[in-house]
């Protein structure tokens, strides 16, 4: 299913609709911002700096607001949830980090892991009383090079690396929009949770921290290869607004999935397993204390 040259200017009405985009402060999260502030949302810039955040609003213009969330603190994510009122249409689990050294969240956990997956499993569940459409969450085609070993997440036992780590979260990304998807139609709501990645896109993520040589080469490809924000964010838009069963995966249809129009993608096996997508779920409950909550309209819809 592939929309030729579909672009922002496609985007259905999104006139007084809320939206949550974590990480809008730079990157494809601003190409994302931006689309939807032009659009006609209200756009909740979820971000860990402030400043960066109200200085990416301002110069997006619109209806904006900015507030301090931090993936990588669970006390950060109950903060945001809990001072959340009212209606929010659609919630962007965009944010991450990728391809860092070992490390930790505040909380203990791995931190590309705790940060990309359980910061937006325990937001998303924290805010689904509040949502009415759909939940999108970012994943990567590196989720192919993911392992899930629900006996050790966090490599505690050894055997990390920058691009094992990076990929095993994207890879839960992937297993949480399933389950997600599955949880939603059993409560009967007609909420959908779909995920999308950008292809390859212009941005800093990966690079902050590492070798300098590696920032230079990132930016020489990017400019030679790369998409830019505004480009990279068309799957996770398409996603957000065309009419596509839950649980879809979206992203470019160009030669290795790197660039092009949106489209529905495949991926993994493991990235499909619905007993592992279940397994994990009990995992990430127990992990960060946050689970289930159907959100206001279910029962209403029985979808299976």
């Amino acid at each position: 299913m592939t929309t030729t040259h579909w672009t922002a200017a496609h985007l259905p009405l999104v006139e007084g609709k809320t939206i949550v985009v974590t990480g809008a402060n730079s990157g494809v999260g601003s190409g994302i911002a931006k689309a939807f502030a032009d659009a006609g949302a209200h756009v909740v810039f979820a971000v860990r700096d402030l400043a960066r955040g109200t200085e990416a609003a301002r110069r997006i213009g619109g209806s904006t607001e900015v507030r301090r969330l931090d993936l990588a603190d669970l006390a950060s994510v109950h903060e945001f949830a809990r001072d959340w009122e009212g209606e929010l249409s659609i919630l962007v689990n965009n944010a991450g980090v990728a391809l860092v050294p070992q490390g930790r969240t505040k909380d203990g956990f791995e931190t590309q892991f705790g940060t990309n997956h359980l910061g937006h499993f325990a937001l998303t569940n924290l805010l689904l009383g509040h949502i009415t459409d759909r939940v999108i969450t970012m994943a990567s085609g590196a989720h192919r090079a993911g392992v899930l070993d629900l006996d050790d997440l966090d490599f505690r036992r050894g055997g990390y690396g920058p691009v094992k780590g990076y990929g095993r979260s994207k890879l839960a990304n992937l297993l949480f929009t399933l389950e997600l998807q599955r949880r939603l139609a059993h409560a009967g709501s007609s909420v959908r949770s779909l995920a999308a990645h950008p292809g390859y896109a212009a941005t800093e993520l990966g690079t902050r921290g590492r070798n300098k040589y590696l920032v230079v080469a990132t930016h020489l490809a990017g400019r030679l290869f790369a998409q830019s924000p505004e480009q990279a964010a068309r799957p996770v838009l398409f996603a957000a607004t065309e009419d596509l069963p839950g649980a879809s995966y979206v992203g470019p249809d160009g030669r290795g999935e790197l660039r092009g129009e949106p489209t529905l993608v495949g991926r993994s096996a493991q990235a499909s397993d619905v007993a592992l997508a279940g397994r994990l779920w009990a995992a990430s409950e127990q992990l960060t204390g946050v689970t289930f909550t159907p959100p206001a309209d279910a029962g209403t819809t029985r979808r299976g």
